[in-house]
């Protein structure tokens, strides 16, 4: 888990991020509407934290030190296309509405399957291709990155490295203002 340094690496802070998201998503159903909104908000802040950081930092890693990381990469970016647009569908469905955990059981579904892809496949792969202290090093960039994301889904924005180095910072400001202006929940 941890070094002696106490740092966490990329894959030790993605696979706490899978856990805390998929462990939130499962108390929705069960909670009334009210703490629903609040729950999901958070839901959606927090993965499009964690996909923004990974496009940016992790899947340039896995395209170049994994056979096939192309091919990875291209599976993941469209999950995480497919994630926002049932994040962007959920943000739109009033959570009393039947439809709002219809819509919640799909974006579990997606979700959980890219959590396995990575978890089972490729987190293990990156780990056995890259030395420990570069993981460490793409995690703290993960991490720095995760706190200038945007927190709403952007569906119609590209999933590349370069746009969100350049713009991401600006749209995730904007966000995090919106959020406060609102009292729209965008953390654990």
């Amino acid at each position: 888990m941890t070094a002696s340094t106490g740092e966490q690496d990329v894959i030790d802070i993605l696979t706490t991020d899978h856990q805390e998201v998929l462990a939130l998503v499962s108390q929705i159903p069960a909670a009334d509407a009210g703490q629903r909104r609040d729950m999901i908000d958070t839901v959606i802040a927090e993965l499009m934290r964690h996909s923004i950081a990974e496009e940016m930092y992790v899947y340039p890693a896995m395209r170049e030190h994994l056979a096939d990381g192309d091919s990875h990469v291209q599976h993941d970016i469209q999950e995480h296309q497919e994630l926002e647009e049932v994040m962007k569908e959920l943000e739109g469905v009033d959570t009393a509405d039947p439809r709002f955990l219809e819509t919640l059981a799909r974006l579990e579904a997606v979700l959980r399957d890219h959590v396995s892809d990575e978890e089972s496949e490729q987190f293990p792969m990156l780990r056995a291709q890259l030395p420990r202290e570069q993981l460490v090093k793409i995690g703290s960039k993960v991490e720095a990155a995760k706190k200038a994301a945007p927190t709403r889904p952007h569906p119609a924005a590209p999933h590349s490295e370069l746009f969100h180095k350049l713009v991401g910072p600006g749209v995730g400001m904007v966000d995090r203002l919106r959020d406060k202006l609102t009292g729209r929940q965008n953390s654990v």
